[in-house]
C-alpha cells in the first residue's frame, strides 16, 4: 500500500513555489509539499516568518528555503521566477495564497481599498501565473498551479464584500487559464477552503459571526490548516491528479452543501 501512495502522491524531486507560505494556510500546505518530497520555496514579505516555518520543514527532513518577493507587480514576479530558477534549477509547482481582506460595509468602501484588495488578491494571482505560465509554455513543463479560492468566491458572505468579489474573480481565472493551457500540459485548479480561522480573517470572527457560521457547518467546527495537505497533494501530482484541471476543490466542512 505504501509504494502504492508513494507513486501516486511523491514529489520527489519537484520544486514547489508557495506564495504566500510564510502565512498559516500556504505554510501548512508548504509542509505539506515538502513532506511529499518537493523542495518548498517559501514566497513573502517576512523572512522571520519564513523561518520558523522552515525550521519546522526541516525537522522533518524536507528541503526548503525563502525568497522574499511582493506579488504588486510584473516584474516582480519575473524577478521571482529567475531566482527560483536560479536557486533551484526548475519549478513544477505554483501555489498562489497571498490575500488580504477588509470587513468594511459596502456603502463605505473606498476606493483604494477596493483597488488594493482587487489588485492583490485578482491582480497578484494572474502575474504570478503569467511569470510562471510563461516558464512552464517555453520550456513544456507539465506543470501545476494551484489558486486559493475561498467559500466567499463561490456563495457572497456579508461583510467580505470586496474579498469575495476578488475571489469570484480568481475562481474564473482559473478556468480560464485551465482551459488556454491545457494542451500544454498545465494543469491550473482553485483549492477553496471553507472556513479556517487565519491572521486575514480573525479581525471579522466575532462571536455572534462564529456561531452563524457553526450553525451553517454541517460537522460544526472551523478547518485546521493541516486539513488542506491532502487536497494540496492531489492537486500538486501528475501520478494522482493528473486528468484534474479547471475545477474547484472545496475543503469546508460541508459548509457550500447547506442551502437553508
Amino acid at each position: 500500500m505504501s509504494e502504492y501512495l508513494d507513486k501516486l502522491f511523491s514529489l520527489d524531486g519537484k520544486v514547489a513555489v508557495i506564495i504566500g507560505g510564510t502565512g498559516e494556510l500556504c505554510g501548512a500546505m508548504a509542509e505539506g509539499l515538502a513532506g511529499a518530497g518537493a523542495e518548498a520555496v517559501l514566497v513573502g514579505r517576512s523572512e522571520e516568518k519564513a523561518g520558523a516555518r522552515m525550521d519546522v520543514i526541516k525537522a522533518a527532513g524536507g528541503k526548503t528555503r525563502f525568497i522574499a518577493a511582493d506579488v504588486g507587480s510584473r516584474e516582480a514576479m519575473d524577478s521571482l521566477r529567475d531566482e527560483v530558477l536560479s536557486q533551484c534549477g526548475q519549478v513544477d509547482i505554483l501555489v498562489n495564497g497571498a490575500g488580504v481582506n477588509s470587513p468594511t460595509p459596502v456603502l463605505d468602501i473606498p476606493e483604494d481599498e477596493f483597488a488594493r484588495i482587487i489588485d492583490i488578491n485578482l491582480g497578484g494571482v494572474l502575474r504570478a501565473c503569467q511569470a510562471f505560465g510563461s516558464y512552464f509554455v517555453d520550456r513544456q513543463v507539465a506543470g501545476s498551479i494551484i489558486n486559493l479560492g475561498s467559500i466567499s468566491g463561490l456563495n457572497p458572505l456579508s461583510r467580505v464584500f470586496t474579498y469575495s468579489a476578488s475571489k469570484a474573480a480568481v475562481h474564473n481565472l482559473t478556468r480560464n487559464l485551465a482551459r488556454e493551457w491545457a494542451p500544454h500540459k498545465i494543469r491550473v485548479n482553485t483549492l477553496v477552503p471553507g472556513f479556517f480561522p487565519a491572521e486575514q480573517n480573525r479581525k471579522v470572527l466575532t462571536p455572534d459571526r462564529i456561531a452563524q457560521i457553526l450553525g451553517h457547518t454541517p460537522m460544526d467546527r472551523f478547518g485546521h490548516a493541516p486539513e488542506l495537505v491532502g487536497a494540496t497533494l492531489l492537486l500538486a501530482s501528475n501520478e494522482a491528479g493528473g486528468f484534474i484541471t479547471g475545477t474547484e476543490l472545496i475543503v469546508d466542512g460541508g459548509f457550500n452543501a447547506v442551502s437553508i
